[in-house]
């Protein structure tokens, strides 16, 4: 049987298409996934993220722990709040998962890591902690909550009330800062301004009714698919996984190259790759005719194979099939993408697709 969220009951009664998640009941949609998705650009929706998993982590050598386990330095983040992307790599320089540090302070960090990695994220993060003064707990006793939109910030303002509006109102981009008994992340997965908001599991189903009551609207996996796409961010899984390092998944740019001396698990493979040059890149695809782009669809070029589509799907704003696509790193600009035999013209563009509910396509 597949775990429940907190917010399992309050998805039935809003008549959600419940699917099986990563060994998590969740919604897929309540009715129109492209209508979850348009509410998400240019109002605010809600996403139950609480099957993902909060870590916190303490300690005298916590900091040290951090910039040995993670490919991007913590070391860089200086003020209390401040949230760092990075990947967890293997020693062969592959993704065990891609992830969100908070620095709460010296000896505190926050960590919020994937569903489907939970198992495999936490016995990786015990097994490295053995030379470190370090304590990991998970937080079951929390759930999570995404509003995203641009009237997403204004919308939880509301329920919260004018003392967190004052409180919150100069909360900078990929910050966190504690709130009574809430912890609200101005950070999301949709490419819109929001929180994300970690609160008391016991307070987390009369929050979601009160954001109902203001106006956000209830939006499923489906719709936070497509929405992440559009913004070029990645899915671990589909995109990125043990087998492809971070150099091979448009993700070069979370690795903390400097300082020299920092020795990180995966460095010294993924450096390697990077000295002989790169066979593959990750790009995004615009199908330029009728269809729709679909995970391994076989990309072409000059009619050889150059790659496959990592994550493909039909954007909402753009009216069009988009995709990722992991590919020869000399593809060009043109391909051929073979949708069911046929080979469909395509476009090889950069990403994001969609930024501040803009296309970004020339």
């Amino acid at each position: 049987m597949a775990q429940r969220t907190p917010l399992y009951d309050e998805h039935v009664a809003l008549n959600a298409c419940m699917v099986d998640f990563g060994g998590w009941d969740m919604p897929i949609n309540y009715g129109s996934q492209i209508e979850e998705h348009r509410y998400v650009r240019s109002a605010a929706g809600m996403f139950d993220v609480s099957h993902m998993t909060v870590v916190d982590l303490k300690g005298e050598q916590v900091r040290d722990y951090l910039r040995y386990l993670l490919a991007n330095d913590v070391a860089r983040l200086k003020i209390a709040g401040k949230a760092l992307y990075s990947c967890m790599l293997n020693h062969e320089g592959g993704v065990i998962d891609d992830l969100i540090v908070y620095y709460m302070n010296d000896e505190w960090y926050r960590m919020v890591v994937n569903a489907s990695t939970r198992e495999k994220d936490l016995q990786w993060m015990q097994q490295q902690a053995g030379a470190y003064a370090v304590e990991i707990n998970e937080r079951p006793d929390l759930t999570m909550i995404a509003v995203q939109g641009p009237e997403a910030r204004d919308k939880v303002h509301a329920v919260l009330g004018a003392e967190a509006t004052a409180a919150l109102q100069d909360l900078g981009v990929f910050f966190m800062r504690e709130w009574q008994d809430m912890a609200v992340a101005r950070t999301g997965y949709t490419g819109e301004d929001g929180y994300e908001i970690m609160l008391p599991t016991a307070q987390a189903a009369t929050f979601w009714k009160q954001l109902v009551a203001v106006g956000v609207h209830p939006c499923g996996l489906g719709a936070r698919d497509t929405l992440r796409l559009e913004a070029g961010m990645n899915l671990y899984g589909s995109d990125m996984d043990e087998t492809t390092s971070p150099l091979t998944s448009g993700l070069g740019w979370t690795i903390a190259w400097e300082p020299v001396e920092r020795d990180f698990i995966g460095r010294q493979a993924i450096q390697a790759q990077r000295e002989a040059g790169l066979k593959q890149r990750l790009v995004g695809l615009v199908l330029d005719g009728k269809g729709v782009l679909r995970n391994h669809q076989k990309v072409i070029v000059d009619g050889l194979e150059s790659g496959e589509v990592t994550s493909g799907s039909f954007s909402p704003s753009l009216n069009h099939a988009i995709a990722f696509a992991r590919v020869s790193a000399d593809i060009g600009t043109h391909c051929k993408v073979d949708i069911r035999g046929k080979l469909i013209d395509a476009r090889v563009v950069k990403l994001p697709f969609v930024r501040n509910g803009k296309s970004c396509l020339e």
